[in-house]
């Protein structure tokens, strides 16, 4: 991202909009890192169900646990789990797209088979091998996702590398004798970092939704560690007690996954036409 490029990315409607529901929900997460109104598994049952008050801002679970306590603690293990699923199918998935890109015949055929292979397998097929294996938990969960995440981000990858390898500043590049591994560090890979930002950006708002849907089955976060998606399960029977017990932890993943999809359609309106080649 250029200097040229903070302007706009301050005044374009989409971020701003993804930057303000994103805020809604992160800002409580982390100040869950040192804070919470009440430790997420305290048990009360004498004050099981009790109604929206000033102690209890949200009211409380079928337990007597304060349920925006569990919400911001939810919330950051969501974020955290799904930011390091990404993080490794990145890791996996961009070097392989950038080996591709330039080797070129059979070998770029044999990794982006590869590839597509590890699309054949869905994050909740592959999360069930593994906890059918590891038992649940949230590695299995980072590992089902981050997998999942790795062949798109090696296809777009060799897409948008094989494009700038075809530029002057890296035919120049090669003739001043730089090895395949530094052209493709120093001169290709900055060059097609935005477009990954964008990717991982919108990878993310669908790592949410795939946490939440394994955590709602049971094979996302174990118990006790506060989850949104096993929120949904654990209260989904309380729905005409209490209904704001389901719509609350709704609401929190409704509003991740629209700001993570504001803030990547955002980022690739503004990114991508002003991305400038660093030769």
């Amino acid at each position: 991202m250029t200097v040229a490029a903070l302007p706009r990315l301050i005044r374009h409607p989409s971020l701003t909009a993804g930057s303000v529901l994103l805020a809604i929900v992160l800002l409580p997460a982390a100040l869950s890192l040192v804070w919470t109104p009440f430790p997420p598994g305290r048990l009360d049952i004498v004050h099981r169900l009790a109604p929206i008050s000033a102690a209890h801002l949200l009211g409380t679970d079928p337990f007597g646990r304060d349920l925006l306590s569990i919400l911001m603690t939810g919330a950051r293990n969501s974020m955290l789990l799904c930011t390091a699923a990404i993080a490794l199918g990145g890791a996996i998935g961009i070097p392989v797209g950038l080996a591709a890109s330039a080797s070129g015949g059979w070998r770029e055929a044999v990794l982006m088979r590869a590839a597509d292979l590890g699309l054949a397998f869905p994050p909740l097929l592959t999360a069930s091998m593994i906890v059918a294996v590891y038992g649940a938990g949230m590695d299995g969960t980072i590992l089902a996702i981050g997998l999942f995440n790795a062949p798109a981000f090696a296809r777009i990858t060799r897409v948008e590398a094989r494009s700038v390898l075809k530029r002057d500043f890296v035919a120049a590049a090669r003739v001043a004798g730089r090895s395949p591994a530094a052209v493709l560090g120093v001169h290709v890979l900055p060059n097609i970092a935005a477009t990954l930002l964008v990717q991982a950006t919108t990878a993310l708002a669908l790592a949410v939704l795939a946490e939440a849907g394994l955590s709602y089955l049971g094979l996302g976060t174990p118990p006790p560690a506060p989850s949104l998606g096993r929120a949904l399960a654990d209260y989904q029977t309380q729905i005409f007690d209490d209904p704001l017990l389901v719509l609350a932890p709704g609401a929190v993943i409704a509003l991740l996954v629209l700001g993570l999809n504001q803030l990547g359609d955002g980022l690739r309106d503004v990114l991508d036409p002003g991305v400038a080649p660093r030769p």
